[in-house]
């Protein structure tokens, strides 16, 4: 087999599908590819590699010592490059998260995660993203393990471990203790992270990073699933792998004056490849908005 990731299939062993049979690289050093590749190898028949020497940390942190350039989208293409360029395959895959204040909910924590295929051979990337409206995305401020109780019950720790850090450095800097499993292992860091704070007290984050957020990884294995059902949609138009939604229109038609509302009108489903892309009513089959998202209604 050829190592530019579009090989055909041996002789006797017919495979179907854009990607039966070839092989991709996933770039990832947080342990996502036991929440990744499965979704590939079953629903798409594609094998996927893990390269070893590749530190995808380069390109920005969760704890900030890196900050991440550009988009989430940005950040996820430049990390599949790495990939691609660690094996020399034309396939890679990667995903990125962000997390914060909920893009939609105030007042509550949320998060992005978004997933990547770029394909060199056909010359696409192919996108999916899901928002996380319940992750384990909390934070405390202590001085001692006595202070945290409720946080960690909260948190559901140790099955999710916390970063600790001093709440208001010192000018000897931030001390980063990451990958927090243990009571000990946090007890230890409190002490040594309070003293270096101005106010005496440490902040204990919980670890966004995949392999130590079980959450978390499970938003990303069904965002691989996500992901994998758009890359065997192929475009009516030209046949290319990754057809889906990309946009929406807002305008949907107030069930009072018929105005158009700030509601979601219909669809936008799109190709990678080409330029076809065409419009598809709601999902919810919803046809009329309420009187409350109308302008001229509800100015």
């Amino acid at each position: 087999m050829s190592n530019d990731g579009h090989s055909q299939a041996t002789a006797g062993c017919p495979l179907s599908g854009p990607y039966a049979g070839l092989r991709a690289v996933l770039a990832t050093m947080h342990g996502k590819e036991a929440a990744i590749v499965p979704a590939f190898q079953e629903q798409l028949e594609l094998t996927v590699e893990i390269p070893s020497a590749i530190d995808t940390d380069t390109l920005g942190t969760f704890t900030g010592e890196i900050a991440r350039a550009g988009t989430i989208r940005e950040a996820a293409i430049a990390k599949a490059r790495l990939g691609m360029a660690a094996t020399g395959l034309s396939i890679g895959i990667a995903s990125e998260g962000s997390y914060g204040p909920h893009p939609h909910v105030p007042f509550i924590p949320g998060g992005v995660e978004l997933m990547v295929l770029l394909d060199d051979e056909r010359g696409i990337v192919v996108s999916e993203h899901l928002i996380d409206d319940a992750p384990v995305y909390e934070h405390a401020i202590a001085a001692e393990i006595g202070d945290l109780g409720a946080f960690l019950d909260h948190i559901r720790f140790p099955d999710h471990a916390v970063i600790v850090r001093p709440n208001e450095p010192d000018d000897r800097g931030a001390l980063i203790h990451k990958g927090l499993r243990t009571a000990e292992a946090l007890e230890s860091a409190l002490a040594t992270s309070a003293p270096r704070s101005r106010d005496r007290r440490a902040l204990v984050q919980t670890d966004m990073r995949a392999h130590m957020n079980p959450t978390r990884m499970a938003s990303i294995a069904r965002l691989a699933r996500a992901l994998c059902d758009r890359l065997a949609t192929l475009c009516p138009a030209c046949s290319a792998p990754g057809y889906g939604q990309i946009d929406v229109e807002t305008g949907l038609p107030c069930a009072w004056c018929g105005a158009p509302s700030i509601m979601v009108r219909q669809q936008i489903f799109g190709c990678a490849a080409c330029e076809f892309h065409e419009g598809r009513p709601r999902s919810d089959g919803r046809t009329h908005a309420d009187p409350g998202h109308c302008p001229e209604c509800n100015p």
